[in-house]
């Protein structure tokens, strides 16, 4: 696979993405993200996998309105159903040990504690929040309009991470294992909170080994 780092890319915004996301914003320097797409249900939008005592786990988010035709940027979360207290418990049940636990768990608290409305903020600034703590400096920003197809100086990477596509297909990520909490096997390509809580600043790093060869 060829490609130019300098390519600008065109992303959906996920919740509490992958490794195989993050590896994305360290190969190309010019991120976009999509603001104007309508929002995809079953996909990484609005759920993201963690690794627990029992195995792999999904945290899931439940959505207002999710089987209509509404804009991902407009689309409400469905605060009714309480789930913001079941992903907080699993996050503390799964990493509440972890070596790294203690120095990061205030920042996420805090942004998940102001029970956003809608999905798109609650995920901008959860991916703002880890890009920060990865030391990425690069611009990231928002879609101006939407595009069936994006210009062709434009890599369209929309939906191109998806829980019914392997990591494999994408050619971005390869696992590079690090102490996980849990299990004798390593469990790749889950949520970067994995990495950070577990790594700490040498999630940095972990995603750089992680990162296919250009």
């Amino acid at each position: 696979m060829i490609m130019d780092v300098h390519q600008k890319v065109r992303i959906d915004l996920q919740y509490l993405p992958s490794l195989e996301y993050f590896t994305v914003f360290h190969k190309y320097q010019n991120i976009e993200i999509e603001s104007h797409e309508y929002f995809v249900k079953q996909s990484y939008r609005n759920r993201a996998h963690i690794l627990s005592a029992n195995g792999q786990s999904t945290l899931s988010i439940p959505m207002i309105g999710g089987n209509s035709k509404i804009l991902a940027k407009d689309i409400m979360i469905d605060n009714g159903q309480r789930w913001l207290n079941t992903h907080w418990r699993g996050i503390i049940s799964a990493y509440g040990k972890a070596p790294f636990f203690e120095y990061y768990a205030d920042y996420f608290h805090d942004i998940f504690f102001r029970e956003h409305t809608r999905l798109f903020d609650l995920n901008h600034e959860l991916l703002t929040l880890c890009l920060k703590l990865i030391g990425h400096d690069n611009v990231v920003a928002l879609s101006e309009k939407y595009d069936i197809e994006t210009p062709h100086e434009t890599l369209d990477l929309r939906s191109s991470i998806h829980p019914k596509k392997d990591f494999t297909e994408n050619k971005f990520y390869q696992p590079y294992s690090y102490i996980q909490l849990f299990g004798k096997d390593f469990v790749p390509n889950l949520s970067i909170i994995d990495a950070l809580f577990c790594e700490g600043p040498n999630t940095s790093n972990i995603i750089h080994q992680s990162s296919v060869s250009v």
